[in-house]
């Protein structure tokens, strides 16, 4: 059913829009009101979600084909974001995962995998933001992992690179208030999506009690932006655990520079000169 909201909104970008989760979110934010550029690296697929979301809401939706672990293809998708005033959403979606630990991991897995999940994902953002700001609006949806905060659950660069997601959307929070300018982390957990099959381990091994499925995933996250919320975990049931962590995080930051060792380390510190 197509839906023609009465005050249009602006562009969104997403990247890795060709399936799973980022096309879920392609066809939301279409019905939303937005228009849509879609970038990925497989040019037919793309190219299938951009025609079937354009019947489907009538919004004008481009796609970008880009691999995004590559520089030369990093930069188009800058380019876009710095010079096309209409774009307020950037959704960075696109990365991938692995399961296997070091000593089975191959280290040019693991640094594409940090050119697209960390080195992409920053290079995007700092090339959309400016904008954002001197237009005073603009959202930026970050999809992390719940392996930004158990690492232990998945592979080491993963997790690593998980978890600069979580800490780059907080600084960007914490330095963009009052610009108008929105930053959300989402922290997904076990979906069924092809990133089971790319990180080496089908979706069919795991529990079918933790799968949730893409849709719910992008109708929880979107319903958490609609509340304000900086961190949408939305597999999280109670989420007066993450207000309580967070909550914790925040008072332990405050005692974290110290001109003296803890004393459990035992050491005599040095008189300083007057």
């Amino acid at each position: 059913m197509t839906q023609h909201p009465s005050t249009p909104l602006g562009t969104a970008l997403i990247t890795g829009a060709s399936s799973g989760i980022g096309a879920v979110y392609a066809e939301r934010l279409a019905r939303r009101g937005h228009d849509l550029i879609l970038v990925a690296r497989n040019s037919a697929r793309l190219h299938d979600a951009a025609q079937r979301i354009h019947a489907e809401t009538g919004r004008k939706v481009d796609v970008i084909v880009a691999d995004l672990s590559t520089r030369d293809a990093q930069a188009v998708v800058e380019a876009r974001l710095r010079e096309d005033a209409t774009i307020d959403t950037l959704v960075n979606n696109a990365g991938f995962g692995a399961v296997a630990p070091l000593l089975q991991a191959d280290i040019e897995h693991m640094t594409d995998m940090i050119e697209v999940n960390v080195t992409a994902l920053t290079r995007l953002t700092y090339a959309a933001v400016p904008g954002f700001v001197a237009r005073k609006r603009g959202t930026v949806i970050n999809i992390a992992s719940i392996a930004a905060i158990a690492p232990e659950l998945l592979n080491d660069v993963y997790g690593g690179s998980k978890a600069f997601v979580v800490a780059f959307s907080q600084s960007l929070q914490h330095q963009l208030t009052d610009t108008g300018v929105r930053v959300q982390a989402v922290l997904p957990g076990a979906t069924a999506t092809e990133f089971w099959e790319v990180a080496g381990k089908s979706h069919g091994e795991l529990p079918q009690e933790w799968l949730m499925t893409s849709a719910d995933l992008v109708d929880a996250a979107l319903s958490g932006l609609d509340q304000g919320e900086a961190v949408t975990i939305p597999p999280l049931q109670d989420g007066a655990q993450w207000a309580a962590y967070e909550a914790l995080r925040r008072q332990m930051s405050q005692g974290l520079s110290n001109s003296a060792p803890g004393k459990r380390y035992g050491v005599k510190t040095a008189a300083r000169a007057a």
